[in-house]
């Protein structure tokens, strides 16, 4: 019997300190209002890390979550997949930080580098390496701590993020290779480098020795995002032999609400079958899916045999999209 990569638990964490656009507003000086973000963006807060707080903190508190609603133990996790642009250092990765943190004892932790798209990328890495019996068990995590590579006299950018943290254990279950099966039915993952330097962080280590900040031409980015997510979105479907209606809950990346609507009615979905946390967490980057998802899953929006489709996009540029019956 073919194998799937069975979404198992869904953990989430965001740092303990909200921050509304009028306080981000009024702390660094922009020339910006509540109205005029919302109308935008639909963002109305982000959470932001605490002096200290680092990415491989908050992606422990997601495992942990994740861990404990699968019922499992750190020592059972065979591998820790984390998609981050803000890791703790160059090296080691932030999931071996994790990996430690947790107590997880065996097997072994890398990050990837993809942006927004991180987490779609993690969840085609670990599906990968589950149907190829390299692993039973993958901890695939999102974590961000944006707050620190924003330019906050770039009123067009500053206010977009947050941090946070997402991740989902995935586990190896028996399937029979039709989309009905519970678990990762396919991912789907592209980029185009022509494009990298539309969203992207100017600086590192190996370039000119400093982190730098994050850069977007935004009208760019916009334009390219509904039709790649679109392409990406009709690719997962047909390569499942499913169609719009079959799709029980889309859970995008949480980038611009404008987007996100505009994903919705491709799909022919309702608004309230589209999960959005945009408002309350602005973009968080690689961990805002698992973050959505965690949080439709932990409210019991999203149950057993629902059709979930992601899909995000980043710099790079990345994007793709991902299949799962959870």
């Amino acid at each position: 019997m073919p194998t799937r990569a069975l979404i198992a638990g869904c953990g989430g964490y965001l740092p303990e300190r909200v921050v509304t656009n009028d306080e981000l507003a009024r702390l660094h000086g922009l020339d910006t209002s509540d109205a005029w973000i919302v109308e935008r963006t639909g963002i109305r807060q982000r959470h932001f890390a605490a002096e200290g707080e680092t990415a491989s903190d908050m992606g422990a508190a997601a495992a942990r979550e994740a861990l404990a609603r699968a019922g499992a133990k750190p020592d059972e996790v065979d591998a820790i997949v984390v998609a981050t642009s803000t890791p703790d250092s160059g090296f080691p990765s932030t999931a071996v930080r994790i990996q430690a943190k947790i107590g997880a004892t065996r097997g072994f932790g890398f990050d990837l580098s993809a942006a927004c798209t991180g987490f779609v990328y993690g969840l085609g890495v670990a599906d990968a390496m589950i149907r190829a019996g390299q692993v039973r068990s993958v901890l695939v995590i999102g974590t961000e701590v944006y707050s620190r590579i924003l330019d906050w006299t770039d009123r067009g950018t500053c206010v977009l993020f947050g941090d946070g943290a997402g991740a989902v254990l995935l586990r190896a279950a028996d399937g029979r290779g039709t989309p009905s099966d519970h678990g990762i039915l396919s991912t789907h993952l592209h980029s185009d480098g022509r494009f990298g330097d539309i969203l992207h962080i100017d600086g590192g280590p190996g370039s000119n020795a400093r982190h730098g900040l994050l850069r977007m031409a935004g009208r760019e980015v916009f334009r390219h995002a509904v039709a790649k997510l679109a392409a990406a979105v009709d690719e997962a479907l047909a390569a499942n032999g499913l169609g719009h209606n079959d799709v029980n809950w889309l859970v995008p990346h949480q980038a611009n609400r404008r987007i996100i609507e505009a994903m919705g009615k491709k799909l022919h979905m309702e608004p309230d079958r589209v999960v959005l946390t945009v408002d309350r967490h602005a973009n968080t980057s690689a961990a805002s899916i698992p973050l959505a998802l965690a949080e439709a899953v932990g409210d019991g929006r999203i149950r057993r045999g629902d059709l979930v489709l992601m899909e995000a996009i980043g710099g790079g540029l990345t994007w793709g999209a991902a299949l799962a019956r959870y």
